[in-house]
């Protein structure tokens, strides 16, 4: 009797033995039971990291986003028959609106002033075939660029201006006011330019032409589109073969402002990618 109950108690000893045994295994142990579900892994007591939300931007207006822009530069910007704003520029910039949930107001003024404006704060940015230079982004910032800019040379079709190097010994140039067209072409002999008094600035493109056809000067340098609508509504007028320059076109704003350029950033991308951007250039650059 005595031997029966002391198997019994060794017995019942094992057994509690295996049991705390078992309650002490951890997750991933290789001694677990293969049977029993695996305790979930311990979780850090860190909240988890969170992507960056974008940065909020603001504008001057609420609910409104003011370009400011010189409308005489065909066929990025112009005045439509119904006194609105038409061109590249002008419907890229109402799709970016768009994208933005806000209202498009566009301010037409001198292409100088426009630039001002945005740097100073008087718009939220400036476009309209603005190229990207050094001296422009020492005093504001640009978004990515999203065409390029080709300038070329218009001459009358029985001008002796045969080509660009010919412009050398031309007697005036003409040129839109504070653009690169005339910044590089008033430059001295030394920088590759002609001289300030071989070079005429104009308030837009197409005075200089009017001047051109008139036969006051002898050459207008432009760019390559606006270049196109001139000589095809004046005939007798022609286009150098070359290019004169090259360089990128981009969307300004006032030094800081990264909320706004970065959301435009954004939405030009997307303008992009959904094929809107390129349907917009179709309508107004024919291919040759």
């Amino acid at each position: 009797m005595k031997k029966t109950q002391k198997l019994a108690a060794l017995l019942l000893a094992l057994v509690m033995v295996f049991a705390l045994s078992a309650c002490g295994q951890q997750a991933g142990d290789p001694s677990a039971d293969p049977t029993q579900p695996a305790s979930e892994p311990a979780q850090d007591s860190a909240e988890p990291t969170q992507n960056a939300e974008p940065a909020a931007f603001t504008t001057l207006q609420e609910g409104k986003l003011i370009m400011s822009t010189n409308a005489e530069f065909p066929p990025y910007i112009m005045t439509a028959d119904d006194g609105g704003y038409e061109g590249i520029d002008a419907e890229i910039a109402q799709a970016i609106a768009q994208k933005l949930g806000l209202e498009l107001v566009i301010d037409d003024m001198a292409f100088n002033a426009s630039l001002t404006a945005a740097q100073n704060g008087e718009s939220d940015f400036a476009m309209g075939g603005i190229s990207v230079t050094e001296d422009r982004l020492a005093v504001m910032d640009f978004s990515d660029s999203y065409a390029t800019g080709v300038q070329v040379v218009i001459v009358t079709e029985d001008s002796p201006i045969q080509t660009l190097d010919d412009l050398a010994n031309a007697q005036m140039i003409g040129t839109q006011a504070d653009t690169t067209g005339y910044i590089y072409a008033s430059d001295t002999p030394e920088n590759d330019g002609y001289g300030e008094d071989h070079v005429t600035a104009y308030d837009s493109g197409a005075l200089a032409v009017m001047d051109l056809v008139a036969g006051k000067i002898d050459a207008v340098i432009i760019d390559n589109e606006p270049a196109k609508v001139f000589a095809a509504q004046n005939p007798g007028l022609r286009i150098l073969e070359a290019t004169w320059l090259e360089e990128d076109y981009a969307i300004g704003f006032a030094k800081g402002n990264d909320a706004l350029r970065e959301a435009v950033n954004a939405a030009v991308a997307e303008l992009k990618a959904d094929g809107t951007f390129q349907n917009i250039l179709d309508q107004y650059i024919k291919a040759d």
